[in-house]
């Protein structure tokens, strides 16, 4: 029996909440006057970026603030009781069993030196009191149910010997196996590769409704929410600025905030040149730094001095929609439908000679089957396998692939960090395949440079900024006295749209966003030729997105810089690349401009791919393709063609070739390439993935 069916009014409702933080110092209010309700079997989404309070609210509905964290103010009902009221006996019986929670980062929640089945085990055994047999029959059930290959041999597997979609469905089953009222999941794959995501989300959406059970969804991602919730509540600097229905907030939005998130994400028809992302002014304010009356107010395009900022603002109830409400004084005098004041439309650069070409480059590992010990035979993990391409100056290619297929690996050969196994890169006709980076010279290490994806790992901590940019400068040999350097770094921080006054201060002082920007100074310290940006936005928020790609586009333009941008998500691949490739277990199974990579005729990998990227607008139809299984190791590829196993078009090709042949690569019209055996006449029945519904 469902544990629901003796409560029917809402399943959590939270009223006025305000919670802070308590320092030596100061109280830190981290959430206020924040109300929101999940009725049941409803999936509610929580939206906002890094630091506006989602997870805190998560953390308030567990009652796990910890020591410095009180709840000040408003109630948290679960099924209309006070869990503030609660004593630690009763608490203890409905966490983990009524209310379950899925972390963000799956291994934080398993036992490394613990059997799966025992883990799983535990939950029915503890809360509920069930015997052993009873409760092995359940994690069974719920290891089937989450869909895992051979569940009888997950149960006897260490965490360790999973892949991280594969642990992270473990963390669901384990949350599900006491059927709760209430599943809440703090950002639950954002550590996932995007097909494993489009597999998970699509999992805890069947899931949701089989069990009925309610969830609370935080994430920054609005594609992900608008996939799987039915309401959605946006969040900024720790108030509730709209909340709704999905399809109210994204087709009727009535908070400027709301409309200024969407203008920083790339959806489709955005387009670097002639439609640009707009990226939000201005920073996140700090918790103890917010400005009076509207917290958006000093980054809103609509902002009244006098007004906006004269008294607390409340919710209002948006009249003519479903339980819609806004914070915002104005949202009645606001034209939402005015079209949006473009950015100057910025011309696109001459694409000029080739800078870079790859010829057949391979790069194999020797592992031994026991690298502790050493013994066992030796085992080759084919990272690269014949990759050949050429980019061009002032060109954007961008190389897509999932976690495992091989771009870091590239990346590394291409800077000398590792040496090619086979195969040519020629840099300007020169070949540097087997220059280590130490024995390169000052021209060749200046000339390809990288933009790492964590900007917190990039930086000296001990060093202030400017002296970072100018050490760069003097290995690079740039500038002949200390003043024409410092002259020369201040020029870099005026490129990447940094305030001068920076150079003094210490990265620590720093925000995500900022950092990246700094990390970019450095990359164009030696005028490069080349950059190599590894997934360089995909640590920060989404409105820091937009200037970030916004800027490395800009500079592009003026330093005419050829561009390898390594990315798994496909909607900024779409709007800044002039190329893609895409690669699946260290080969390139497409090569193509961005207009022939996202229309058909596609590589079936591909079509997946596009398949599974969530994309925040309710007009775009997709169609559905989840695949099966996970991405076989590279230390053990599959015989034939590398995507066999996972292939929904493999049984268009006759004789089994797909498992005995590697696919040759085909050349359709205009140099689009696909390494694949279908036959034209499959490529020509392939419809789009992604549809805009007719206004």
């Amino acid at each position: 029996m469902s544990k629901l069916a003796e409560y029917d009014g809402p399943i959590l409702e939270i009223d006025k909440l305000s919670i802070s933080f308590f320092t030596r110092l100061r109280e830190i209010p981290a959430v206020m006057d924040f109300s929101v309700t999940v009725q049941p079997g409803e999936a509610v989404g929580l939206v906002g970026e890094s630091g506006c309070g989602k997870s805190t609210v998560a953390l308030g509905v567990m009652q796990d603030l910890g020591k410095n964290g009180r709840i000040v103010g408003g109630t948290i009902k679960f099924k209309g009781r006070d869990l503030a009221q609660m004593s630690a006996d009763e608490l203890r019986d409905i966490r983990g069993n009524e209310i379950a929670m899925i972390y963000q980062e799956p291994m934080a929640s398993l036992n490394p030196a613990m059997k799966i089945g025992r883990q799983l085990m535990e939950v029915p055994m503890i809360h509920e009191g069930v015997s052993k047999e009873e409760a092995r029959k359940r994690a069974l059930e719920v290891v089937t149910d989450v869909r895992l290959p051979d569940p009888e041999r997950m149960l006897n597997s260490y965490p360790h010997q999973l892949s991280g979609g594969q642990q992270q469905r473990i963390v669901i089953a384990m949350a599900l196996m006491s059927k709760p009222a209430l599943l809440i999941l703090d950002e639950p794959t954002t550590a996932l590769d995007v097909t494993v995501e489009a597999a998970v989300v699509e999992l805890v959406k069947d899931l949701g409704k089989k069990y009925g059970t309610s969830m609370l969804f935080i994430s920054h991602n609005l594609g992900l929410v608008l996939e799987t919730c039915d309401r959605l509540c946006v969040m900024y600097s720790g108030e509730a600025v709209e909340r709704g229905s999905i399809k109210d907030v994204f087709d009727e939005m009535q908070h400027p905030y709301t409309q200024a998130l969407f203008r920083s994400i790339p959806l489709p028809g955005a387009d670097k040149n002639s439609r640009p992302l707009v990226a939000i002014p201005g920073n996140f304010p700090l918790p103890h730094e917010r400005p009076p009356g509207c917290n958006f107010g000093p980054r809103c395009d609509y902002f009244e001095a006098g007004r906006c900022d004269a008294q607390d603002i409340l919710m209002e109830a948006v009249p003519g929609n479903d339980r819609h409400h806004t914070r915002c004084l104005k949202f009645r005098e606001i034209d939402w439908n005015a079209p949006i004041t473009l950015a100057a439309q910025k011309e696109k650069g001459e694409i000029g000679e080739v800078v870079l070409k790859m010829d057949n480059l391979k790069k194999y590992y020797e592992v031994s089957a026991n690298a502790l010990f050493g013994g066992g035979e030796k085992k080759v993990v084919k990272a690269n396998e014949t990759l050949s391409f050429e980019a061009r100056e002032s060109e954007t290619l961008a190389i897509v692939g999932e976690s495992g297929c091989g771009k870091s690996t590239f990346a590394k050969v291409l800077m000398g960090l590792e040496t090619a196994t086979d195969g040519h890169i020629l840099l300007d006709n020169r070949s540097i395949e087997q220059i280590p980076i130490e024995a390169r010279d000052t021209k060749t290490v200046s000339d390809v440079q990288m933009v790492f994806q964590n900007p917190f790992d990039t930086l000296n901590p001990s060093m202030t900024v400017g002296r970072q940019i100018i050490r760069a400068l003097e290995i690079f040999g740039i500038g002949k006295t200390d003043g024409e350097r410092q002259q020369r770094m201040l020029e870099l921080l005026d490129l990447v749209k940094l305030p001068r006054a920076f150079a003094e201060r210490m990265p620590r002082q720093l925000s995500g966003g900022q950092k990246q920007r700094v990390g970019i100074a450095r990359a164009f310290a030696g005028g490069a030729r080349i950059v190599v940006a590894d997934e360089p936005v995909s640590a920060l928020d989404v409105s820091v997105q937009a200037a970030v790609t916004d800027l490395l586009m800009e500079i592009q333009r003026e330093q005419k810089t050829t561009l390898l941008f390594i990315s798994h998500d496909l909607s900024i691949v779409r709007y800044l690349s002039d190329r893609v490739m895409v690669m699946y277990l260290g080969h390139v199974v497409e090569l193509g401009t961005t207009d022939q990579v996202f229309s058909p005729p596609y590589h079936p990998y591909t079509e997946a791919l596009l398949s599974a990227v969530p994309i925040a607008d309710t007009s775009v139809q997709k169609k559905h393709i989840v695949l099966d299984g996970d991405i076989p190791s590279a230390m053990n590829p599959p015989p034939g063609c590398p995507f066999q196993t996972r292939c929904r078009w493999k049984s268009k090709v006759e004789g089994g070739l797909c498992e005995r042949e590697v696919p040759p690569v085909k050349t359709l019209e205009d140099g689009h390439q696909i390494k694949c055996h279908l036959s034209a006449d499959a490529f020509a029945e392939m419809e789009p993935v992604i549809k805009i519904a007719a206004e």
